[in-house]
């Protein structure tokens, strides 16, 4: 009888805060910060977090320094700390969040009971927005003003839902049975973050661990209750260095970089598909040279492998390594690898997954279940969950369906949009199961 109270309860406050979370979710997408960048993203969500009663950890407090990946530079951060602050970030917190260590953690706590977490990945793509006259956040003029960054993939929904669930909580605090950390991500694109924060030990008393993403191509209600099936992947750059010289004089006193490049691209997609499962590889950009009569000393490869497991990932990473130091030596060059992003394989637990069924049928019987496990490409949430799982807690991604009626959007264009009402849903949503799952777990 109380959980139906209690969502009535949550119907009510997500009512009242219905427009801020839209003014949240359009301030997000206006001042677009792309990934170790969310500085004024990141800070407002403290500011909220702090004056909501939680317990606030941000910057490295709950980022390791050491597993950041695809750091940008030093002068990239300093450029955009500025901008940051001049666009409207909280300097309090701003200055626990610069240099790239832009995550959040919110915690709540009542009572002695189980650790439930939360994840709001918060950055944006490196994408300028479209400028079509029938783009929403163009009419309603919140595109965003900040080159080459984009929210075309919800991140800027997922931070707006994040503090949505965060006044519920408040507002419900006397009813938690447990311990609650709402944990806003940087750099989930280029699965750049997650590791990080899980290095931080921030998850390590964690019970039950949820993710959500939005979803076009999904109509709005339906929800994904156990998204899985990920494949592990490698993101990496390799930077060859040979020795210029010039091709017409003096030729044999260069080390060509270019030909080392070029022959391990060849090869590279030489490597054999694996028998045990899903393998794949792909040069993004090779970027060498200087001009045409000069041997080439220098070249830089794009590169990510796959694979259905950790250890099919580990496969193609390995002979793409062997590939790429083969071809370096066979021209005299050097090699270096530079770590930019990866993931881990992961599957949600059906028995979370059956909780979120059964509140969905109780509380929110306007939604479609799709009970779906199936490959959902690549996902660093994946470090997170296999922490949770390996200490003997229980891990879920949700899948939330958001397309705009009669638009047939992608995320990672610069066209990409989503529909806002869906964010109530998701607010809804997330704060039963969280009571749900106390309930479960308090009898």
């Amino acid at each position: 009888m109380e959980n139906n109270l209690i969502s009535q309860k949550i119907i009510e406050i997500t009512d009242e805060i219905d427009s801020k979370i839209i003014n949240y979710r359009q301030d997000f997408h206006k001042y677009a910060e792309t990934a170790w960048l969310e500085i004024r993203t990141s800070s407002i969500i403290a500011q909220a977090l702090d004056n909501l009663g939680f317990d606030i950890k941000l910057g490295r407090e709950i980022i390791n320094k050491d597993s950041r990946m695809g750091l940008p530079s030093q002068e990239i951060l300093d450029e955009n700390y500025k901008r940051a602050l001049n666009q409207g970030a909280i300097k309090k917190y701003a200055e626990k969040l610069k240099d790239g260590f832009t995550g959040v953690c919110g915690i709540l706590k009542n009572g002695n009971g189980p650790v439930i977490a939360l994840r709001f990945d918060i950055d944006a793509l490196e994408i300028n927005e479209t400028n079509n006259l029938d783009h929403i956040p163009n009419i309603k003029k919140y595109s965003s003003i900040n080159e080459n960054s984009m929210h075309s993939c919800g991140h800027d929904t997922h931070a707006s839902v994040g503090l949505g669930v965060a006044e519920v909580i408040s507002k419900l605090k006397d009813k938690i049975k447990g311990t609650i950390k709402l944990i806003f991500q940087p750099a989930e694109e280029g699965v750049r973050g997650a590791k990080s924060i899980v290095d931080s030990g921030i998850l390590d008393n964690v019970n039950f661990l949820f993710g959500h993403h939005i979803m076009c191509g999904y109509t709005k209600g339906e929800i994904m209750t156990c998204m899985g099936g990920y494949l592990a992947t490698q993101k990496f750059d390799a930077v060859i260095s040979g020795k210029s010289s010039h091709a017409g004089g003096n030729p044999q006193s260069g080390d060509n970089a270019l030909l080392a490049a070029s022959n391990a691209v060849i090869n590279l997609y030489a490597i054999p598909r694996h028998s045990d499962g899903i393998t794949r590889i792909n040069v993004g950009k090779l970027n060498a040279g200087t001009g045409r009569n000069v041997i080439c000393d220098k070249a830089c490869l794009v590169i990510e492998t796959r694979g259905q497991n950790n250890k099919l990932s580990d496969y193609m990473y390995n002979k793409a390594i062997n590939i790429l130091k083969t071809c370096s030596d066979m021209y005299n060059c050097k090699l270096k690898i530079i770590s930019m992003g990866g993931a881990l394989s992961g599957y949600s637990d059906r028995k979370l997954a059956d909780i979120i069924e059964n509140t969905i049928k109780k509380y929110l019987t306007n939604l479609k279940i799709i009970s779906s496990d199936r490959n959902m490409g690549s996902e660093d949430f994946t470090y997170m969950m296999d922490k949770v799982q390996k200490n003997g807690g229980l891990a879920v991604n949700i899948g939330v369906g958001a397309d705009i009626k009669d638009k047939n959007l992608h995320a990672h264009t610069p066209e990409y949009d989503i529909d806002e009402t869906t964010m109530k849903t998701t607010i809804r949503l997330l704060s039963n199961v969280i009571f749900e799952v106390y309930n479960e777990n308090m009898h």
